[in-house]
């Protein structure tokens, strides 16, 4: 799912990447947003709201909105600059940092969740919204721009494109390609919403601690690579 990188992935790992990844990211895209009333997994928005406190020549709520947008970026920037450097090292596990990065960020944002909102909830707005640019530059990496997790706007018009093309593009394998694409992300969009759905219900009983289930589903995912590749290592040794 994570260990398999450029040429060597197949569309079923994407697929899995793609459910595990985009359904952490609807569950902080809810559980973040009903916290501290900020967007937490794209900066498309926090953008619009910056220019808008520059035109009310309210800085300091504007200079608050540019720091979100560049707590993504700089999520971006150190998770691929953690691929780029451990792929010189162990290439089948340059994506063991960041995930765990991103993981461990869920993970105390949960547990301080409810005294940083009464303190300083732009925090938790910085720390999530750094977590999901580390995701999404993360997948585009390993994926090599395949998949993208955090928001669904891109997603929408690549299927819109790849949904007309499908009237256009007759022969057996394009046709065959354009559905294996729009079925990859289908399940992204349906798995973004699921995970939206579970932190809704999830926060009405637990609130910020919610993000827990995205800690634990990004460990889970490690854990399966790490099982699966010692069995595959096992097997050859064996052989």
């Amino acid at each position: 799912m994570f260990s398999h990188i450029g040429k060597s992935r197949t569309p079923r790992h994407n697929l899995a990447i793609a459910s595990l990844l985009s359904f952490v990211a609807g569950l902080v895209n809810v559980v973040g947003f009903f916290s501290v009333h900020r967007l937490t997994t794209n900066v498309t928005g926090h953008f619009a709201f910056f220019i808008e406190e520059i035109f009310k020549f309210n800085f300091q709520a504007a200079f608050h909105f540019a720091l979100f947008v560049f707590a993504f970026f700089l999520g971006a920037f150190l998770a691929n600059f953690m691929v780029e450097t451990y792929s010189r090292i162990r290439e089948n596990e340059t994506y063991v940092l960041p995930v765990i990065s991103e993981a461990v960020i869920l993970l105390v944002i949960a547990i301080s969740g409810n005294f940083l909102i009464q303190q300083s909830p732009d925090l938790i707005a910085l720390s999530l919204l750094f977590a999901m640019g580390m995701q999404n530059s993360l997948v585009t990496s390993i994926s090599k721009s395949i998949v993208r997790t955090t928001h669904l706007t891109g997603l929408f018009t690549d299927m819109g494109i790849e949904f007309s093309q499908l009237f256009f593009y007759k022969d057996k394998v394009h046709q065959i390609k354009l559905i294996k694409s729009i079925k990859l992300r289908l399940t992204i969009i349906l798995m973004f919403f699921s995970g939206g759905i579970v932190g809704g219900i999830l926060f009405d009983f637990f609130g910020i601690q919610s993000l827990i289930l995205g800690t634990v589903l990004l460990t889970a995912g490690l854990l399966y690579d790490f099982i699966k590749i010692k069995i595959l290592l096992i097997k050859r040794h064996r052989s």
